[in-house]
């Protein structure tokens, strides 16, 4: 019995010593709430101050988050989707969400707001200028609010843009020719003179996951930050480059310095790796960027343009979603550093020193009863087109991505397809009576059918505090991909 006291003793130290390492300087994390079962605000932000993250950006200003965040003394980014920039070109509209969503929480007490992101990557080339007109005035508007309700000093606006807004010419592919996008350079020198005006950073989201992905030609090793095979030298400076995080990076100090304002402060608003739905989406991959990227961060090395500098940065993301929509790969739902409910996927020591220590997990998850939903066996000769339909039916409405192509859940076979897609189902009803029947294709069992590296999951008990079950967007390909599977 002494021998287990002091056991434990040593476990609560080694815990103490590692919740005591400081931080990557200028770290946070993204907080994205699209998941069908969200953990509580509350069970959040305890387990964001459990591993000592004082930066948060959300993606909208939703009350849950931010009463749970008022009295943490966490900084946080709140946001105006897209979708109301529109609203925010008029200055009443956009003085009444300052007050409303920003003012509200100024006391003491209260949520430490640090930023307002105007709009999420709304100059996506996907979005044919949707967002083009109204980007700039909703801008200017909410940081007159701010200026007006007294906040100006403190609270800063800036637009969340993708790193697809400037780029360098093919015929001179190098971070010393890096310009704006042309289809918008105008716009970009007047949104980049405003925050330069305001004393706001320029905010970007530097993917080196993306890269990767959209280019099969584009070299694995260039991705991460332990040297490459394949450097890209920008003769015009001199340097070379062995990573693509840096030569993005400087490709927008370029572009920033072609419009006259080359020492604004910029922030990276996300970046990240994902851990399935594609064939480089793993998490030893993602444990092997994050250790880089947090080695540079606590050294704060810079970029080469911007060397030896600070750099503020928000990992992406706190939590796997998965409702997000997946159509720009498989992989959307699955960004997480914690799995969906509040668990690390992988050793990961934020302050940047190579520890092989584990973030702490949230506290107090409660989940539904251990049962999952499989094929059933007896059901083997059933007409395949109805357990086809049946398939499609139950990734229409839950998260099958696991088991597209390369992923996690893709070495199944056809009776394995079919029983993940049913417990997914299963899972996202809460386990309710008749959510695994199927016409009978389905039973639940109190045995795990995980295998290997797919993991049948049992999902959390739903909270009152989260939004209701949206129906995602189906994904095509993933879908003909898994019923083919199952025809088989």
């Amino acid at each position: 019995m002494a021998a287990s006291y002091r056991l434990v003793a040593v476990v609560a130290a080694l815990v103490a010593t590692v919740a005591e390492l400081p931080m990557a300087e200028g770290l946070g994390v993204n907080w994205g709430t699209m998941a069908s079962h969200q953990l509580p605000p509350s069970t959040v932000v305890r387990m964001l101050q459990d591993n000592g993250i004082r930066k948060v950006k959300l993606f909208d200003a939703d009350p849950g988050p931010m009463d749970a965040l008022a009295g943490s003394d966490i900084e946080v980014m709140v946001a105006i989707p897209n979708n109301m920039l529109d609203m925010m070109t008029d200055y009443a509209t956009a003085r009444e969400w300052v007050h409303q969503n920003v003012s509200r929480y100024n006391f003491d007490g209260g949520v430490t707001i640090k930023y307002v992101a105007v709009g999420n990557e709304p100059f996506l080339s996907s979005y044919n200028g949707t967002f083009l007109n109204v980007t700039l005035p909703a801008l200017q508007n909410i940081q007159s609010a701010l200026n007006d309700a007294g906040l100006g000093d403190t609270i800063k606006a800036t637009v969340p843009l993708n790193a697809d807004v400037y780029n360098s010419p093919p015929n001179n592919p190098v971070p010393s020719a890096g310009r704006f996008r042309s289809d918008i350079s105008g716009l970009m020198t007047e949104i980049v003179q405003f925050l330069n005006q305001s004393g706001a950073p320029f905010t970007v989201n530097i993917y080196p996951f993306l890269s990767l992905y959209d280019n099969d030609g584009f070299p694995l090793d260039y991705a991460f930050f332990d040297g490459t095979n394949s450097p890209v030298v920008d003769a015009a400076t001199g340097i070379t480059y062995t990573n693509v995080f840096d030569a993005n990076f400087d490709t927008l100090v370029s572009a920033l310095a072609a419009t006259g304002n080359g020492g604004l402060p910029v922030v990276v608003g996300e970046v990240g790796w994902p851990t399935d739905g594609d064939v480089h989406a793993t998490s030893a991959y993602a444990q092997k960027f994050y250790a880089g990227l947090l080695r540079k961060l606590a050294a704060n090395a810079g970029t080469p343009l911007r060397a030896n500098q600070y750099i503020e940065v928000y990992l992406f993301s706190l939590i796997d979603e998965d409702a997000k929509s997946i159509a720009p790969g498989n992989f959307e739902r699955h960004w997480g550093i914690m799995r969906y409910d509040g668990q690390p996927k992988y050793a990961m020591d934020l302050s940047g020193q190579g520890r092989n220590t584990a973030l702490v997990a949230a506290k107090g998850v409660e989940y539904l009863p251990r049962q999952w939903c499989v094929m059933n066996p007896n059901a083997a000769s059933a007409d395949t087109s109805k357990i086809a339909d049946s398939v499609s039916y139950a990734c229409g409405l839950a998260d099958c991505t696991a088991l597209g192509y390369g992923s996690s859940c893709s070495g199944m076979d056809a009776a394995g397809n079919a029983s993940y897609a049913f417990n997914m189902y299963f899972q996202v009803q809460n386990q309710v009576d008749g959510s695994c029947d199927f016409q009978g294709l389905a039973v639940p069992t109190g045995t795990n059918p995980s295998t290997g590296a797919c993991n049948f999951t049992i999902q959390i008990t739903p909270s009152a505090a989260v939004r209701r079950w949206r129906r995602a967007p189906v994904a095509t390909a993933l879908f003909l991909w898994v019923l083919g599977a199952v025809l088989l």
